[in-house]
């Protein structure tokens, strides 16, 4: 690995590059999922390559390869200096980056049982157990099972001497129960929706979800939404599971405070941002219970956004982006954060593969717990809904308005959950809902969860990030039904 990015380093330094960086990438995944008793899908796939990023005449430019033969090294990092030289005649500026020391590390991510160990037939052994008890409860029409290994070894070289390499392993696992009935779909999943949960950790991950144990509660739980009444539209307290409140964060918090869509940098696929610079220290983003961090440490956690270093070689930090409601903090890069007067990028900068170039992604952000059971919060909730595990959900390109659905909801009457109610959603203004926060459930309930198909750039990026959260309550939020 060192010796291809060395090359390119040389090369790109010789033709005229005054900065260059150098990721060496090779990426294993194994993605195996059953339906309905049977395999669905079970590949195994692995790719190797190299992408050089390069400033020259005061411009970026990138170009990557799977070819590592000596030549082929060379004409990529000669291309990327090509590519920088005519952006330059575009650039309104020059790219101007904030300092970063040199580093020389070597970091593994804990992982207790390497999932590339596990024997496929041993997995799918597991799966089709699930499948099996998911297609034991009568009404279940669809039952699908899936488990996602990726492993990552990465080296990182820039031109003022950093060398770093850094291997993880990403697990994801989970179920769904579908069941038609009529002109109507209704599903539950475990242990959340789009795949499960995902962490940066081994097969032990997989373990400790116990499928099989829950897998016959969620089939029962999705044919018995056939006979729920339709949750009833109006404005009332809402509770939301802690995987909820989790993806509220990735599309309410987490999206606007890139700070390259924030700058008009970026706007591809999920646009850009109602966090304009004027509003940094001054907006009273949410009520004063609620503190967020962006925090990529392994101390928080073995998040889909846990790293040692983001892909310019940058530190992983914890950093406020919320503190008691008010808006602290954006994820910045080296560039970005240059452009605003800070001192240092807080180091959110990374890539999908090596044939992508890095942009600032969230890494992961996180709700602070407060404190109490979720059995007390319902106590303490006279009139409103609990609603739990995603559907859909959507919101405008500034990240301001939005409504989402979650597969299930209970309605809350004098304190106790009551009947069971289908096709719940809600929908609100970013700021206003936030700000309506009045509780947040304690250490016990919070999860780190983990956002594998978080969507960004053209060509596309699809990136996993972290939230933790527990469950939370909104007062006199607005909802509705989001199916018929």
């Amino acid at each position: 690995m060192k010796e291809f990015g060395q090359q390119a380093l040389d090369t790109a330094m010789a033709r005229g590059a005054s900065y260059a960086d150098v990721r060496v990438i090779d990426i294993r995944q194994r993605y195996l999922s059953t339906k309905n008793g049977q395999v669905a899908q079970a590949r195994d796939s692995e790719s190797m390559g190299l992408g050089i990023r390069v400033i020259a005449d005061g411009a970026w430019g990138f170009a990557a390869t799977d070819d590592l033969r000596r030549e082929s090294v060379d004409q990529v990092a000669a291309r990327a200096v090509e590519i920088a030289r005519a952006s330059a005649f575009a650039k309104k500026r020059d790219v101007r980056l904030a300092p970063e020391s040199k580093v020389v590390d070597h970091w593994v991510a804990p992982c207790r049982i390497d999932p590339f160990t596990v024997p496929v037939s041993t997995c799918l052994e597991l799966m089709l157990k699930v499948d099996a008890e998911l297609r034991a409860v009568a009404g279940v029409t669809l039952a699908e099972t899936s488990m996602d290994f990726r492993r990552l070894d990465q080296l990182f070289l820039s031109s003022p001497g950093s060398e770093i390499r850094q291997l993880k392993t990403q697990t994801g696992a989970g179920l769904v129960a579908t069941s038609f009935a009529g002109n109507e779909i209704q599903r539950r999943s475990y242990p959340n929706s789009f795949g499960g949960q995902y962490q940066t950790r081994g097969y032990e991950l997989v373990e400790e979800l116990d499928l099989v144990a829950h897998a016959r509660p969620a089939a029962e739980e999705a044919v018995a939404l056939h006979r729920a009444e339709q949750c009833p539209k109006g404005v009332t307290d809402v509770i939301l599971g802690g995987s909820q409140v989790g993806l509220q964060i990735h599309e309410s918090i987490g999206h606007p405070i890139e700070l390259d869509r924030v700058l008009g940098d970026e706007a591809n696929f999920a646009g850009m941002s109602f966090l304009t610079l004027d509003k940094l220290n001054r907006l009273q983003y949410a009520s004063e219970i609620v503190n967020v961090v962006a925090d990529a440490t392994l101390q928080h956690g073995p998040g889909l956004g846990t790293f040692a270093y983001d892909d310019e070689g940058v530190p992983a930090q914890s950093t406020p982006i919320i503190q008691h409601g008010r808006f602290v903090g954006y994820l910045t890069s080296r560039e970005s954060a240059a452009a605003i007067g800070q001192p240092r990028s807080n180091g959110t900068m990374r890539a999908e593969s090596w044939n992508r170039i890095p942009l600032i992604r969230m890494t992961n952000v996180s709700l602070l717990p407060g404190q109490g059971s979720l059995d007390d919060l319902i106590a303490a909730t006279d009139d409103g809904i609990y609603m739990e595990t995603n559907r859909s959900w959507s919101i405008d390109d500034r990240r301001y308005n939005f409504q989402f659905g979650t597969e299930i909801g209970w309605e809350i009457k004098r304190g106790k959950k009551t009947r069971m109610l289908k096709n719940p959603s809600y929908g609100g203004i970013t700021t206003e809902f936030w700000n309506s926060c009045d509780a947040i459930c304690g250490p016990e309930h919070w999860v780190l969860w983990g956002t594998p198909n978080c969507g960004k750039g053209q060509p596309m990026q699809t990136m996993g990030t972290g939230h933790g959260a527990a469950p939370a309550r909104f007062r006199q939020v607005q909802v509705g039904v989001a199916y018929n």
